[in-house]
Formats: C-alpha cells, sequence, structure tokens
C-alpha cells in the first residue's frame, strides 16, 4: 500500500510517480490495451490523498483530478481501476471533454472509449452554448451521449425563457446534430409545441429531420401550415419536403431539392396542389442546373413553369415569385477558350399574362448560336467580335418569325497616359435577314451593312480640397465621346423587330454608340456627347460625394425608327444630373434627375437619403418622379394627357429601436396619383437574450388590379429553430436591415 498526504511535495512527486507508472512494466496491459486502439495518451491523477496498488486501481480522495487528452475529470472521490481505464466518481463531479462541460454527483468513465454515465447531471456544450440537466447522462462514445428525463435550451440564466423537456435526447457531436423523443417546447413555462420526435443542430452545421411547423395567413389562401422536413443527404446535397395545408384551396405539396458538386450544382422546386376553389390541378417548376462536360465546356439549364396565368395571384409566396410573369425555359451549352467563346441556346418563355395590363409575349430563340472573339493590346490594338445566328419563332399572329444572322467587327486603339484618354473606334455591323413571310416590297431575304466610327476621350484633374471640415481629393474628369454612323434605310414595314428597343436614358446608355438595345435597327448618328463628373475622395478611398451631368447633341437629327408610329429624336437629349456620396459618418444620398429643355420640364427624377446613425438604425426616403410614359405616348402621337401617365411615389422604411427590446421595421410605398399605398410592410421585433419574436403584415400587388396581403409571426429560439411563418424575406427589403439577434455590422466612414 502506498499512502500520500497533502504536502506539496509528496504531491508533485506522486504526478511523477503516476506518469512513470503509466509506462512502468507493471501496467502492461494497460498499455497494451491502449495502443491496440490507438489511444495510447498518458494519465495523470492527483489528489489530497491516494491509496491502492499501483499496477491495478488505485483510490482518490478530496480534491481528485484526472486528466487523459481532452478529457479532465474533477471529483471529490474517485476510483482509478488501471486496466479498465475507468474512474468511478462520487461527490461534486466536474467533468470537461472535448470542450463539453457536465457536473453531477455519481458517475463511472472509460477514458479510453469516452463511455460511461453520470447521474442527475448539468450539461453546457460548446459547439452552440446548449445546455440543460436531466436525471442521467449515458455516454456512448467521445461524440454519442443520451441525455434521460433532461431538458435543452440555448438560454444561459438559470430560469431559461424556453427550453425543451424530453423522455430522453441523442447527442451526437460529430454529426452536429440532436434528436428529442417524447418532447415539449416550453415558452416562457408554457408548452407551444409537441412532437413524438424532433431534431435540433448542435452547432450551424445541416442536420436531417422535422423542422418546426410555419404558420402564417394570405388574403387569398387564408390560415396555412407548413410542417418542412429536411433530409441532408450528403454535405453537398439536401432535399426539403414541405406539405402546406391552405385553408381555402387545399393541400399543397412542394419539394425544394440543392446539390453542389466540383464540375455541377444546381436547385429544383416544384409545386403541387388540387385546389379546391377553382376545382383545377395546379402546380409550378423551377429548375437551374450548372455542369462543366470538360474542361472550357459548360451545359446549363434554366427552366420555369406554372400551371396557369394567376398563380401568382393566388399563392404570392410561392416559388414562382409575385411579380414574375415571363418565366424562361432556357437550355445553352457554351465552350470558352483563351480568345474567343462560343454558345448554343434554345429559348422558350411562359408568358402569365395579366388581363389588366396585358403584354407581349417575347419571340422564342430555336436556337441561337453566339461567336464572340477578343484580343488586346496587339501592337496597342483592341479586336473584337460578335456575331449570332437566332431562329426566332412567336405565337403571336401577325408577326414575323425567320431568321437573323449578323457579325460585328470592331478595333480601338486605346491611348491612356496619365491625366488624359483617346480610344478611337472602329466598328462595322452587317445583318442578314431571311423571313418565314414575305414583307411589303415582296422580299424575304435582305441585308443591312453599317459602319460606325467613335471617339472617347477624357481628361483628369486632380486637386487637394476641404468637404465638411474633412481633407479629400477633388477631382474634375470632362469627357467626350463622338459616334459618326450614316444612314441606312431600315423600314419598319419590312425590317421587323425581334428583339429591340429604345435604350433607357441612363448615365451608362448615353455613352454608347446606338441609341437602341438589340440588333434589329443600328440608328445613324452624327453626335457627341459630353459629360463631366467631379468626385471628392478621402485618403482611405472613401467616395465623400459625386457630382455628374451628361447630355447627347445631334449634328443632324436621327432618322432610323423603331415603329412606323414613332417619331423622330430632337436635336439633343435630356440632361442628366446626378449627386450622390457618403456625405456625413451617417449620411448618404443619391439623387439622379432627367431634364427635358425642350419640353422646359423633369421626365425623371430619384431622389433618396439614408440616415444610418449606428447598427439597427436606420431611415430611407425616397421620392420617384416618371413622365417617360407621358412622354412616350406624347412622342408617339397620343393624344392623351401627358400627365395622367406620370408616376410619383414616395418610399419611407427603415428599422429602428423603440425600446431596449422592441424594434419597428417598416415600408411604405405611396403612389401619389392614385392616393393609395402600393406596396406596404409594417413589423415588430423583440430581442432577448435567447429568442426574437417577430410580427409583420405585408402586402403586395400581384397584378395591376390585384393584391395580396401576408401576415407574418415568427418566434426564433437561438441555437434551435424557428417557429412560426418567415418574415425574414419581407423585412429584407429594407435597405440597410440587420438581424437583432447578430453582431452588430458598423460601416467604416
Amino acid at each position: 500500500m502506498i499512502r500520500f498526504n497533502k504536502h506539496s511535495l509528496q504531491r508533485r512527486l506522486f504526478r511523477i510517480c503516476a506518469l512513470l507508472l503509466a509506462s512502468s512494466p507493471a501496467t502492461v496491459p494497460l498499455s497494451a490495451k491502449a495502443a491496440s486502439s490507438g489511444n495510447d495518451l498518458p494519465v495523470t491523477v492527483t489528489a489530497e490523498q491516494i491509496t491502492g496498488r499501483p499496477d491495478r486501481q488505485v483510490n482518490l480522495d478530496t480534491d481528485v483530478v484526472v486528466v487523459k487528452g481532452a478529457t479532465t475529470l474533477q471529483t471529490d472521490k474517485a476510483v482509478y481501476r488501471i486496466i479498465q481505464d475507468e474512474v468511478d466518481a462520487t461527490g461534486h463531479i466536474w467533468m470537461k471533454r472535448l470542450g463539453d462541460n457536465y457536473t453531477g454527483d455519481e458517475g463511472t468513465i472509460n477514458l479510453e472509449s469516452g463511455a460511461g454515465y453520470i447521474s442527475h447531471p448539468t450539461y453546457l456544450l460548446k459547439s452552440n452554448g446548449g445546455r440543460g440537466k436531466a436525471e442521467r447522462v449515458d455516454f456512448l462514445s467521445d461524440e454519442e451521449a443520451v441525455i434521460n428525463q433532461g431538458t435543452y435550451s440555448t438560454c444561459e440564466a438559470p430560469d431559461p425563457d424556453w427550453y425543451l423537456r424530453g423522455s430522453s435526447f441523442d447527442l451526437d457531436t460529430a454529426k452536429d446534430e440532436g434528436v428529442m423523443y417524447s418532447g415539449v417546447v416550453y415558452f416562457k413555462g408554457v408548452p407551444i409545441l409537441a412532437a413524438p420526435v424532433m431534431s435540433f443542430p448542435l452547432s450551424d452545421q445541416r442536420v436531417s429531420g422535422v423542422l418546426p411547423p410555419t404558420i402564417g395567413t394570405t388574403s387569398t389562401g387564408g390560415l396555412e401550415v407548413t410542417v418542412p422536413y429536411y433530409f441532408n443527404i450528403a454535405p453537398n446535397r439536401d432535399l426539403t419536403l414541405y406539405p402546406r395545408m391552405i385553408s381555402k384551396r387545399g393541400l399543397q405539396m412542394g419539394a425544394e431539392a440543392r446539390y453542389l458538386g466540383p464540375n455541377y450544382a444546381g436547385q429544383t422546386n416544384v409545386e403541387f396542389i388540387h385546389d379546391r376553389m377553382t376545382q383545377t390541378e395546379r402546380y409550378s417548376l423551377s429548375s437551374v442546373h450548372t455542369q462543366a462536360l470538360m474542361p472550357n465546356l459548360v451545359f446549363a439549364w434554366n427552366v420555369n413553369k406554372a400551371s396557369d396565368n394567376d398563380y401568382p395571384n393566388d399563392f404570392a409566396q410561392s416559388i414562382t415569385a409575385s411579380r414574375q410573369r415571363l418565366l424562361t425555359r432556357d437550355v445553352s451549352l457554351t465552350y470558352t477558350s483563351t480568345y474567343w467563346s462560343t454558345a448554343a441556346r434554345v429559348s422558350k418563355y411562359q408568358l402569365l399574362q395579366d388581363v389588366d395590363n396585358p403584354i407581349s409575349k417575347p419571340y422564342d430563340r430555336v436556337p441561337q448560336l453566339t461567336l464572340t472573339g477578343s484580343r488586346l493590346d496587339v501592337g496597342g490594338f483592341d479586336f473584337n467580335f460578335n456575331s449570332e445566328i437566332t431562329r426566332f419563332k412567336t405565337d403571336t399572329a401577325g408577326l414575323a418569325t425567320g431568321d437573323r444572322l449578323y457579325a460585328t467587327p470592331s478595333m480601338s486603339y486605346p491611348i491612356i497616359r496619365p491625366g488624359y484618354y483617346i480610344t478611337p473606334k472602329v466598328m462595322l455591323d452587317a445583318t442578314n435577314y431571311r423571313l418565314d413571310t414575305i414583307a411589303p416590297g415582296g422580299q424575304t431575304n435582305f441585308t443591312r451593312v453599317v459602319p460606325t466610327v467613335s471617339v472617347d476621350s477624357g481628361l483628369t484633374f486632380e486637386r487637394e480640397a476641404s468637404l465638411f471640415g474633412r481633407s479629400v481629393t477633388q477631382t474634375l474628369e470632362p469627357r467626350l465621346f463622338y459616334v459618326r454612323t450614316p444612314y441606312r434605310d431600315q423600314n419598319p414595314n419590312i425590317y421587323p423587330v425581334f428583339d429591340t428597343g429604345l435604350a433607357d436614358l441612363n448615365f451608362a446608355s448615353i455613352f454608347s454608340e446606338n441609341r437602341f438595345v438589340g440588333h434589329d435597327r443600328i440608328s445613324d448618328a452624327n453626335q457627341i456627347t459630353t459629360g463631366v463628373v467631379s468626385r471628392f475622395i478621402e485618403e482611405s478611398g472613401l467616395e465623400r460625394l459625386r457630382l455628374a451631368a451628361a447630355q447627347r447633341f445631334n449634328f443632324v437629327d436621327p432618322k432610323v425608327l423603331l415603329y412606323t408610329t414613332e417619331k423622330a429624336t430632337t436635336s439633343k437629349t435630356d440632361l442628366l444630373l446626378s449627386a450622390g456620396g457618403q456625405i456625413t459618418r451617417t449620411l448618404s444620398v443619391d439623387n439622379t434627375i432627367q431634364y427635358s429643355e425642350s419640353l422646359a420640364q423633369l421626365q425623371r427624377a430619384t431622389y433618396s437619403a439614408r440616415w444610418q446613425p449606428a447598427p439597427k438604425k436606420v431611415l430611407n426616403l425616397t421620392y420617384r418622379f416618371d413622365r417617360t410614359a407621358s412622354y412616350q405616348a406624347l412622342y408617339t402621337g397620343s393624344t392623351t394627357t401627358p400627365s395622367s401617365f406620370a408616376l410619383k411615389q414616395y418610399e419611407i422604411s427603415g428599422q429602428w429601436p423603440l425600446t431596449n427590446r422592441w424594434y419597428g421595421v417598416g415600408r411604405i410605398n405611396y403612389s401619389v396619383p392614385d392616393k393609395a399605398i402600393a406596396e406596404g410592410l409594417l413589423g415588430m421585433e423583440y430581442k432577448a437574450d435567447c429568442w426574437v419574436f417577430r410580427v409583420a403584415a405585408q402586402r403586395i400587388p400581384t397584378s395591376t388590379s390585384k393584391a395580396t396581403t401576408s401576415f407574418f409571426v415568427q418566434l426564433e429560439l437561438n441555437g434551435f429553430s424557428k417557429i412560426g411563418s418567415n418574415p425574414l424575406d419581407a423585412l429584407a427589403t429594407v435597405p440597410g436591415y440587420q438581424l437583432i439577434n447578430r453582431p452588430d455590422v458598423t460601416p467604416a466612414f
């Protein structure tokens, strides 16, 4: 028998002896057993008093500490059986293993396998702060444990606001998954959810299992209850099934599959319902996929379909978005090389028509073949080549169909020097049409060849300046862009319009060679575009203020028209003005104006400002004015009063703390001509230490005369799950919105 007292020198000597015993011939059975399992770490034991046989068993009393690898056990008394590598502990037990903490009053732990138990334990998990207490915890291994008659919560308080109580919990830290059996979720002492089996994550990793139900209401469907089941098939693929009971319409079945591989990725969503209100089968499908078949060769598809025109009206929160009226069905094959790329594509469309505001369906491209090439800095020259051959088809009566082939080579010579640049450029457009029907004049096959010469140039001046008391660098950047394109007859009665429209006037399109978007019209031009930009930039690179102006002047009015009803353009375009930037640490603005000098009035204007004094505090104000519709009506000879077309909208949005824990979130889009709210969102959030409560109402226009109102209620239990309907997508439409239970994000100003 060996006996040690609590003298400090003797305690240090015992630690040395214990390490020697672990490798001495007297402990060969222990060492051999450990080596066979790969667990050959030494065991260190300390105590105030130790008795026993060093080759078989030692009895530890008072301030007992047993350490092996990532496991540390502290207790009042213990018996360490050396051959079995097992500890029987009694008294006040505290154990830490792999970062998780446990306490109890009695237990047995096998230091080699990790198996054992602790009675009347409390526990704290390292991965997500999950904690609780139980009658007993059984350790099956270092990574698996079963908690019997226990609780679970992520709240730090001794009396948690929410917790799970179940007959047993299976915790698997290797899979980051917990499973509760015969469990109930309690919130503020009130049971709010019960389930025979419920899984939950032990970290941010995905785990399979039944997800908490979502409950919400909409004006078109009534009460909606969804109970999703999530399959974590593999780290790179998963599947979610979500049956949804809609009180007015019936049971809707939905599924979402996602996958990701080294050479492919994709996602597919599908929904189906037998609608009791319409007595029809209704469905929607959305699928995207991208796959590299070989180096530089990529195959992809994007397929969308809905059963009927009203699907987005009746299921505004479905995968067919409430405003998405044009559903694409696209399949492509693309090959990319160093200097060129080619693609083959088939594109069709499904138009979900709004009867109150019908639009035309785009042409199908069956197929579309493209070839593009680029070679830069060849003796100072840049060469580019674009070509396409497309078969255009449509079911709309009276519209032309046929083939279009074009090739557009171009060459430029950029001259870039400190403080200025000049880029002369020449390009040639050659286009051929082969129509299925005879155009006026008896033509079915005709060609158009149009050359274009342009010169883009600019200067950059800098000076030190001061803005609002801050030292900044002010720039002055004038720009001139000249374009010369001769006139070629493109009679709208002969040349079809497959994919072309008048380009929207903005700071990008005004510095382009062609005032049309698409390839059915090449505008004649003898014009110069002038622009100037002035920036106020801090040493950190932050742009405090940006002022810009641009306008295009025609030396000869363009003659090429898109349609026969269109009138020729004036000698100059509207004047574009903009001002924006991070004015102060808390205030940013962005303003754009389009002013018609010929009409002496604003055509379009957008004024917006954001005040964000601190994280989770933001207010946005936007005013939009658009007379474009009325201008186009006047432009095409309409006698309708222009002002009746003008769009005037105010949008106010923000997120703001109302008290220490309550936050308000809202967004209102008010239409002045209609004297009504076009869109609306109003929400409240409550942040507790370990949970968040959200309530929100949203009004979404789904067509010209229809709108859907949705009501959301959600309780998020941090580290566990979200219960109720999900308002986060709606709240995220507020610019600058931040989740209140996430760390503060402060922009660097």
